[in-house]
This record gives structure tokens, sequence and C-alpha cells, in this order.
């Protein structure tokens, strides 16, 4: 009896151990270069874990009757493992796909799909692409993208925008997560407030967008999506700093506040305190910054995998830049010469998929944003609410892919310039201003590899009434490898110069407005093709374009007629932006991979002079050609990696302020070059340093002065003749031979000469 109830027990031990959850170890490798694979997909039935940065996962929960696991990766073939035991720790190798055959992209036309499968061309960016040179803010890791430059418009406070084929800040929109939340007011600062932590992609497109997103996506627009709570690693951290003691620190934290939400919490901070002035012209070199960034994201689970996200941002940021000796204390004053800039900024964003058989998504945005400045003497401050709405119809009918929309957008601006002035009644008068727009598309799929899309917008604005802006695009695969778009489009622009030009704050010059200013038109068409080649020792890339866009009732403005006024009219003529430009991606399988981009472009202006004959000539400071090229160098052992990432730009015209300005008139080929070093540690830990600048290029070079007359800013010793012109030689005895005021707009490049720079990043994805 003993003996059969041991023979029970055992028999009952050993099927509880039989029954416990069996786990399974492995780690997933690149089959090319055997490096370790952190953020791959592993799922074994119900349960699915991502690999951590080392490479290795653990599956916990089985149940020991699993027979395979499935492992994927973006830019990776998708791997079934077959499961022999689950004490063997499993090696699984992936074979990594074309270059961007599997991006996804929603910019073109506002749904999800492959990057080769959109009829719109649209350019994508990943955060491992802009890490091969680390910068502190969006706004300066764009200059590693083909034929976009991050122009700097003020040498004293460094205010800046995103030029794209040569057309300036205003004519590009900035959208995060498919929201217009940068709004025209906050396109000089809003784009140094994102956290890089938490960018998943980004999105470029190149010309008239404004079928889709509206006003102000007339020259192209950037799409800055953030990551995903879910796909997200549970924490990352990047600190570094600069040999010019510039310090950021970026982290992002995953957390799970309910049972079906999952959130995912970015904090950016960045500080630059050290007054640097190398050119001697007793102003800072770089403007000051301290600003923080605060970024709340929400994923909400839901029956049938319907969306549902939220996010909150805020961003604060004080800079100044000026006189080396300014303090608070000059504030708005006229002793010492500063720019100082207070921002406060509120946004909150989100979609909703509504529990209808049909597929309607509800896209919402607000912000609020607050700025008190001083530009010396002259004050600016505003005020700004944006509300937005949109609601989506996804359906797909046979070979019919529809989209229809309904947009509401409402834009609430006050400030203290002449913008917002009623003449008539000497009282401040808010500008309110509701724009209503309906928009619909259809992608229509033929035989033969082609497809044809049509899409209208129509907006009503309450001064400038009806705006229509069509667009129609064509895509033919020819071969898997071979893909041509044909895309044609139109765009518009209601403009508020306080807001998009800084010139008009600041410096010196009087503000002239001719007349009411109509809203700029552009017409644009270009031509896409994409060549895909794969050998088994490497592959490559080709992107190429050309593009032409003509614009009316543009506005431009006038610094050479008066060079004590900047002069804004819609032009009487036209403007053309045309050009093309090449992308080369490349790779090869010794770990050796980089690509090469090059824009060539013709922006000019024709107008009418005052006996009507058109007048021809290019547009201030836009290239004619650029370049920039990245390369990197992964060695097979040691987690040692190089990239040397730089760009090359061609003259430009500039602003002078008189014939006689002694400063260059063209500004020469100059060129940042950067060179980067990374070491991959155990444990998700990498540090990475290296040289920016390797050229110690500053468009101080072969110049007299960057900023004119900047020992006199508040142009107290200028003289004048009794006809108005500027004195050469005042009797208070400052010679002015010649015959400048003061001005700090000449600037087209950083000046910000050679430095190092290290930092260190963690990251854990469980």
């Amino acid at each position: 009896m003993k003996t059969l109830t041991v023979i029970v027990l055992l028999i009952f031990a050993f099927n509880e151990l039989w029954a416990q959850p069996a786990s399974y170890h492995g780690v997933v490798r690149d089959k090319q270069t055997g490096e370790p694979l952190a953020g791959a997909m592993i799922v074994a039935g119900s349960e699915n874990v991502l690999s951590r940065n080392d490479g290795r996962f653990v599956l916990k929960n089985t149940n020991g009757t699993t027979q395979s696991l499935i492992v994927s990766m973006t830019g990776y073939q998708t791997d079934t493992i077959a499961i022999t035991s689950p004490h063997k720790i499993l090696v699984v190798v992936l074979e990594r796909l074309p270059k961007l055959l599997t991006d996804v992209v929603v910019t073109g036309t506002m749904k999800t799909v492959q990057k080769t499968a959109s009829p719109v061309p649209v350019e994508v960016y990943t955060p491992q692409f802009f890490r091969k040179n680390p910068t502190p803010s969006i706004f300066d890791a764009l200059q590693l993208v083909n034929g976009v430059r991050p122009q700097l418009n003020c040498n004293v406070c460094n205010t800046g925008d995103i030029h794209i084929n040569g057309l300036e800040g205003p004519y590009t929109m900035v959208l995060i997560d498919g929201m217009p939340i940068v709004s025209s007011l906050s396109s000089v600062y809003g784009l140094s407030g994102i956290p890089n932590s938490l960018v998943e992609r980004i999105e470029v497109v190149k010309g008239p967008a404004s079928s889709l997103y509206g006003s102000e996506a007339i020259g192209g627009l950037i799409n800055v999506i953030t990551k995903n709570p879910l796909k997200a690693p549970l924490l990352a951290i990047d600190v570094n700093t600069t040999t010019w003691k510039e310090s950021n620190i970026d982290v992002a934290v995953k957390f799970r506040p309910l049972k079906n939400t999952v959130a995912l919490l970015g904090i950016n901070y960045f500080n630059f305190t050290n007054r640097v002035d190398k050119n001697d012209d007793h102003f800072t070199d770089v403007t000051l910054q301290n600003r923080i960034a605060l970024f709340n994201k929400y994923s909400f689970g839901r029956r049938n995998d319907r969306v549902a996200n939220f996010a909150v941002r805020y961003v604060y940021e004080d800079r100044w830049g000026g006189d080396v000796r300014w303090s608070k204390a000059f504030r708005g004053g006229d002793s010492l010469y500063g720019e100082s800039i207070y921002t406060s900024r509120i946004e909150a964003i989100g979609n909703y998929q509504l529990p209808t058989a049909e597929k309607l998504l509800f896209s919402y945005s607000f912000n609020k944003h607050s700025q008190r400045s001083f530009y010396g003497t002259v004050p600016f401050n505003a005020l700004q609410h944006v509300a937005f709405g949109q609601l989506t119809w996804d359906k797909t009918l046979g070979r019919h892919d529809l989209l229809a929309g309904a947009v509401f957008r409402y834009t609430s601006y006050d400030d203290n310039t002449t913008a917002t002035f009623d003449t008539l009644t000497k009282r401040n008068k808010p500008d309110h201003t509701p724009l209503p727009g309906f928009l619909v598309q259809d992608e229509l799929t033929l035989n033969g590899g082609h497809t044809l899309l049509a899409g209208l917008r129509w907006d009503h604005h309450p001064i400038h009434g009806h705006i229509f802006t069509p667009r129609v695009a064509w895509k033919w695969t020819a071969t898997p490898n071979d893909i041509i778009r044909l895309n044609a489009g139109t765009g518009f622009r209601v403009v508020n110069i306080f807001t998009e030009d800084h010139a008009a704050l600041t410096g010196a010059r009087a503000v002239v407005i001719k007349e009411t200013l109509q809203p700029e038109r552009s017409y644009n068409v270009n031509v896409n093709y994409v060549k895909k080649i794969y050998t088994a020792a490497c592959w490559l890339n080709i992107d190429a374009s050309i593009w032409y866009t003509h614009f009316t009732n543009r506005i431009i403005p006038d610094y050479l007629t008066n060079p004590n006024q900047i002069i804004y009219d819609n032009l009487k003529g036209y403007s053309l932006s045309k050009g093309a430009s090449v992308n080369i991606e490349f790779g090869f399988t010794q770990s050796l991979r980089g690509h090469i981009g090059a824009t060539f472009q013709d922006v000019v202006i024709v107008n009418k002079d005052a006996s009507g004959s058109k007048e021809r000539k290019r547009q201030l400071l836009t290239e004619k050609w650029s370049g920039n090229w990245s390369v990197s160098y992964t060695f097979p052992k040691g987690g040692w990696s190089v990239d040397y990432t730089g760009n090359i730009y061609g003259p430009m015209l500039l602003p002078l302020l008189s014939e006689l300005d002694p400063r260059r008139p063209t500004s020469p080929v100059w060129s940042i070059q950067n060179i980067q070093i990374t070491k991959k540690l155990k444990k998700g830990i990498e540090w990475y340093g290296g040289i920016k600048n390797l050229l110690n290029w500053t468009p101080a070079r072969n110049n007299p002065f960057l900023i004119a007359r900047s020992h006199d800013p508040f142009d107290k010793k200028v003289g004048y003749l009794p006809d108005g012109s500027i004195d050469p030689a005042p009797p208070n005895g400052d010679p002015n031979p010649y015959k400048l005021t003061f001005d700090p707009n000449y600037v087209y490049a950083p000046n910000q000469g050679l430095r190092g720079f290290i930092g260190v990043r963690l990251t854990i994805n469980q």
C-alpha cells in the first residue's frame, strides 16, 4: 500500500512538473553582420515579446505545446522557427530586406501604406538616420535631409525655419502625428521643442499638399510621427554635451496607468548659457537657451483593434542673444542690446476611431502659444489659440480606395502690432479665423501596375472666400524595382507677416505693407523615379525627382528698394521654383552603408516695374545647388561603428543694406562636416563622441563683420543729411563710410565653429 501511495504521489508530482509553463530563451541576430537586433517581435501563440538591446528574449508563459515562434522586424524578412526543446537557446537569424522596402508612410494620402505603394513620393527618415549626427532638436537634425535646409534668420536670437527646395519656412507645414500642431506663430521656435526620444520617424513631402492639409502646405510638409507606446522601449535615456558647454537630456519612459492603457512619457531639457564671441563683435555668436519640453502619449486598447490615442505636449523656452554684457535688467531698454524671448506652449492631439461598421476616424488638436519678447526696445507679445478637428471616412470599393473628410480649423490670434489693430476705432482687434473645409480623394488601382489618384479640397476663408485645391497623381510600377510617379497639384497660403518673418520685428528697418495682402497660390508638377538594384554583395536605391512650381500673389520682403524699410506686397508678376534632386542609398555586406544626395534648383522672382516691364531676379538666401552625405561603417566585432556626415551648399544672394555695404553680396561655397564614433556595450548601453564642423567653417570667414554697426545697435550715432540719406561723417564724430544702420539679418548659416561632443545612451526594452 505504501509503495502504491508513493507511486501515485510521484505520478502527481510528475504531472505537476510537466504542466509547469516552459520558458524559451533565444537571441535574434542580423544574418549578414551577426549583430544582435533590438526590438524584434517574437510571437508564440497568444504571447509576444520584444528582443532586448542585446538581441535576447525570454518567453515565460507558454504551456509547452507551442511548436513554433514567429519572429518579425521592420526591414527584415519574417521567419518562423520550429521549437525542438524549451531548454535549448534559440538563435534566430533574420535576413535583411532591401533598404526601405517595408517602410510605412501615411503623409502622402492620409492612409497607412507601404512607401512603394504610395502614389505620392514620401521620404522617410528614422531616428537611427539622425543619430549619425546627434543634435538637440529636430530643427538641427534636418540638415541631413537632401533638399531640406534649416535656415537661421537672425544673428542675434537665432530664430529659424525649414526651407524645402529653396522655399522659405512659412511654405513648409510641420505636423505632429498628422496634426497641424506647429502653427505660424510657433514655426519660429516650435521645431526646437519636440523630444527626440519620442520620434518614430519623420516623413517629408516636397511640393504642395494643400489638397489634404490646407493652408501652409504650399511648398511641402514635414510630419513628425511619435512612437506607438505599445512598441516603445521601457526606458530610453540619451545624455550629451559639447565643448561649447551645450547640454541635452532626453528621457522616454513607458508605463501602464490602466489595464488597457499604455503611456509614454518623454522629457527633454536643453541648456546653453555659455557666452561665446569668437568673431569679436561683442555680440553672442550663438543664442543662449534654457528649454524644457514634456510629452505624454496614451494608447488605449479597444475592441476590434480600433484606434484611440491621446497626447499632450508642453514647451517652455527662455532664449536671448545680443551684447555679451547683457542681462535681464536691460530687457527692453536702450543701454545694452538684447533680443529676449519667453515662449510657453501647450498642445493636445489625439484620434478616435468611431465604433461603427464604417471606418470613421476623428482626429483633433488644440494648442495655445504665448510669446513675450523684446527685440531691443521693440516689444512683441502674442497669444495664439488653434483648434482643429477632422472626421475622415476610409472605404475600399473594388479597385477604388476612397477617402473623404470634413475639416474645421479655428485660429484666434492677438499681438501688440498693427496686425491686430483697428485703425478706425483705434483699439486692439484680435483676429478670429474659422476655416471650414471638405476633402475627397479616390485612389484607383488599374491593370499593368498603374495607380491613379485624384483629390480635391475646398476651404472657405472669411475674407478670401472659397478656395479650391485639386491634385492628381499617377504611379506606374514598371517592375518591382522600377517605379515612376507623376504628381500635379495646387496650394494656397494665408500670410501673417509678424508671426512668420522675424526681420519685421528686429533691427531698425520700418515695416511697410503696401496693400491688403491676398492669399498666395501655387501650381506644381513633379516627376519621381525610383530604381532599386540588388546583388549578392550590395544593394543600391536611386530616388530622383524633377519639379516645377509656379506661384502667384507671392509675398516677398523687399530689402533693397529702401535700406531703412522692409516692403511687403503681393507680386505683380509671378515666382518660379524648378529643379532636380537625386538620393542614392547604398549598403554592402561588410557593414558599409550610406547615402549621397544632391539638389539643383532655380528659384526666381519675375515682377513688373513701374513701366510694366518684367524684371527677373534670383530669390535671396536660396542656393542654386546643395548636397549632403553620410557614410557609416560597423566593425564586425567589438560593437564599434563610425559615421561621417556632411553637407555642402552653393552660393546664395545675401541681403545687403546698400551698394556700399562691405559684406559679401553672395555667400561662398560652404560645407559643414562631422564625424562620430559609437561603442555598443552590454545591457543596452552605448556611448558616442566626435567632432562637429571639422572644417571650423563660419559665415564670419572672409567677411569684415556679420552684424552691421553692432557697436551702435540703437542707431543713436547714425546721422542723416537733409535729403534723408545717411551722413557718412556725422557731427558726433562716429564715421559711417558705408552708410549703414544696425542690421542683424545678414545670416545664412550657423555661426558655430569646430566643437567636440560626447554622450551616452541607455535603452531597456523590457
